[in-house]
């Protein structure tokens, strides 16, 4: 397994920005509404000092906490069980009382820095997927920076992010080796593991209360993914272990090559063979029927979570170019990252998906389903196609405006259906796009306008494999979603029983 400020630069030569970072920085930097897409709610404003409840009492969406389950109690019990809570500090708070709360927060994180009673196990426990908690105090803290310093570990960044290094031990099994990589929920590194005598990758995630509840919520989704697929027919990351390392938990998964996205950049964008696409295509609409028959939707398909099982390739130099272009040997792939999955009938965030992989449901605030998933999958194949994301954008009004420039006009069907202030926000007059407007850039204007729509893209018209994968595409990316096409029906188009030769070229 491997990880991966403003709005990129376009120009006709570069296919993507120059930032290797830059979806990461979309998020850190955007509007503040899309900053960071998890399941999990905010924390509840702390009621006023005179009726504030023990923690025990303190209500969460849809449910009651209890107290925090006591340190010496196995990982499989603490999964299962709530977090501690340590008393939010009123904004009228005496400085008697702000001492009291760093006496308590400091006492709560030597309880984890002791880690002589934890150990690695692999369990099948579960955790509520409503389990929902305010954000712990280490991040209440975080606007007083003498109390804030007070409480950092010295193997912590100020970000809650564990400080790696070479060499160092997570717990007395993994030495690690190398890091591979950093987002938003945590670093991902490779570690040798010294019982079963081989490298694994380790995905730490960050000593922030609010990612540790989701990082359950992932281990609890993980752990039925392998349950109901003990095999891996389906394609889906299995998780092999699990523990709490220093208030940070670890997840323990079998060591994979690259992801697509870092494969494309490595070959400068080139465009994927079309009988690799083919097969990634494949594989990546059964995981997704796989998960989408447990009830479960992914929500963040994007080529960062599709990795590689192996990304030996082998150069290729053409007379057409001067730069040699590399072709993978094997196209086997794992779908990753299970952080934001969410089931059908839990609580559905108002804002799911990488920017780029949106679905215009979400944008629209009409909800959203299972068929999200498969608009990012369509996003993901034009990807495969073309070297470079179909939407470049990170503002929604400008999302609207490329997708009816590629894509075709919004159903007015759709519009009706949407919130006064969704329609208002977006729309104008007899339902038109409110794009352009007075505040839209000229970079904008021009940038949509140069925009090809999808049979331009494609070329449905070159070949009989452009014309059933543009006829793929065209179901895969429906504005409606009730009438986009799922992925068991997907499996089943005649785009999957075209044949080719070991060269790529299409046979019949």
């Amino acid at each position: 397994m491997s990880a991966t400020n403003t709005r990129p630069t376009r120009t006709s030569r570069r296919k993507r920005p120059p930032n290797p970072n830059w979806r990461e920085d979309f998020y850190r930097n955007g509007r503040p509404d899309e900053q960071e897409v998890i399941v999990i709610s905010d924390s509840p404003t702390p009621p006023p000092v005179h009726i504030r409840k023990p923690p025990s009492q303190i209500e969460t969406r849809g449910m009651k906490r209890g107290r925090r389950t006591p340190p010496q109690l196995s990982n499989a019990q603490q999964l299962q069980s709530s977090q501690l809570s340590l008393q939010p500090i009123s904004a009228v708070s005496t400085h008697k009382r702000r001492r009291k709360g760093e006496i308590q927060t400091a006492q709560f994180h030597q309880q984890y820095n002791d880690t002589s009673y934890r150990s690695y196990i692999s369990t099948g426990s579960h955790t509520s997927a409503h389990y929902r908690e305010p954000i712990s105090a280490r991040e209440s803290y975080s606007s007083a920076s003498s109390s804030r310093q007070a409480i950092i570990p010295n193997y912590d960044d100020k970000d809650g992010h564990y400080i790696v290094k070479i060499g160092d031990d997570l717990t007395s099994r993994y030495r690690i080796t190398r890091q591979l990589g950093q987002g938003t929920f945590g670093k991902v590194v490779q570690c040798f593991d010294r019982v079963s005598n081989r490298h694994v990758a380790i995905k730490i995630i960050r000593a922030v209360q609010k990612y540790r509840d989701a990082s359950k919520i992932e281990i609890r989704v993980l752990n039925t993914l392998r349950d109901q697929d003990p095999s891996n027919l389906h394609k889906c990351i299995h998780l092999r272990d699990w523990f709490d390392f220093r208030n940070h938990i670890c997840m323990v998964f079998d060591l994979y090559g690259c992801s697509l996205f870092d494969f494309l950049k490595q070959n400068d964008f080139a465009p994927f063979p079309m009988n690799q696409i083919q097969h990634i295509a494949k594989q990546l609409l059964n995981a997704v029927a796989f998960l989408h028959s447990l009830r479960l939707v992914h929500t963040d398909l994007k080529p960062e979570n599709i990795l590689l099982v192996n990304d030996q390739c082998k150069t290729i130099s053409s007379k057409a170019s001067i730069r040699s272009k590399r072709m993978l040997l094997d196209t086997d792939v794992r779908l990753i990252d299970f952080g934001s999955a969410t089931f059908d009938d839990e609580y559905h965030s108002s804002v799911v998906s990488t920017r780029h992989y949106r679905a215009p449901e979400v944008i629209l605030g009409l909800g959203w389903s299972y068929s999200c998933d498969l608009w990012s999958v369509g996003c993901i194949l034009v990807e495969l196609f073309t070297g470079e994301a179909l939407f470049q954008t990170h503002e929604n009004l400008e999302h609207l405006a490329m997708m009816e420039h590629v894509l075709g006009k919004i159903p007015d069907r759709l519009v009706r259906q949407m919130s006064r202030h969704h329609q208002s926000k977006y729309f104008r007059g007899s339902r038109l796009l409110n794009y352009p407007n007075d505040d839209t850039t000229k970079q904008s204007r021009k940038y949509v306008k140069s925009l090809r729509n999808l049979i331009e893209i494609i070329e449905p018209e070159k070949s009989t494999f452009r014309s059933q994968f543009y006829d793929l595409l065209q179901q895969l990316l429906l504005y409606d979603p009730n009438e986009r096409i799922s992925a068991r029906a997907a499996l089943r188009h005649p785009f999957f029983y075209m044949f080719f030769d070991d060269e790529g070229r299409h046979i019949r």
